[in-house]
């Protein structure tokens, strides 16, 4: 429903600031503008991509968490497509998110909410890790049983990928 609203809003916004701008400084001045803050806006995505994909190399070759380059760079990514589309609101989205500040608030924003929706709730008496899993990480616990080399196996199947030759 939200995804709807938003192609109906987004256009209808675009529109009516196009009018309002348009009316105000011209044609050609407006559109002077939606092309200039499109070549201004990529090149910043580039410059601000290209740093962020320094980060994520960076974060990998060190061994670190890359969540936070991938996320920044996702967001950069979103940037780009909203200063590519014409637009005066799209636009000025697409720059916010150009904002390594805003950038971080957006990405904390989605992570508390995502963290809300994924918390994992234990019910007193089911299974899953106690106490103990905190004191022993290196413990696994596990089934397993023991098949037979030897034995022919019949529930396999005559495949190619599951016959023992």
């Amino acid at each position: 429903m939200i995804l709807f609203l938003l192609f109906v809003a987004v256009p209808i916004i675009e529109i009516a600031l196009f009018i309002q701008v348009g009316g105000a400084i011209g044609l050609l001045p407006t559109l002077a503008i939606v092309v200039l803050t499109a070549i201004v806006g990529t090149l910043l995505m580039r410059v601000q991509g290209l740093a962020t994909l320094n980060r994520l190399q960076t974060s990998l070759r060190s061994g670190r968490n890359p969540v936070d380059p991938i996320a920044h760079g996702a967001l950069i990514l979103v940037a780009g497509v909203l200063l590519l589309t014409p637009g005066f609101f799209t636009d000025a989205v697409g720059l916010l998110l150009l904002v390594p500040p805003f950038r971080a608030a957006v990405i904390q924003a989605g992570a508390a909410r995502m963290a809300g929706k994924v918390a994992m709730r234990v019910q007193p008496g089911a299974h899953g890790p106690g106490p103990e899993a905190a004191r022993s990480a290196d413990v696994i616990d596990g089934d397993y049983t023991v098949e037979e080399e030897d034995a022919p196996d019949e529930s396999r199947g005559s495949s190619g990928w599951t016959r023992r030759d």
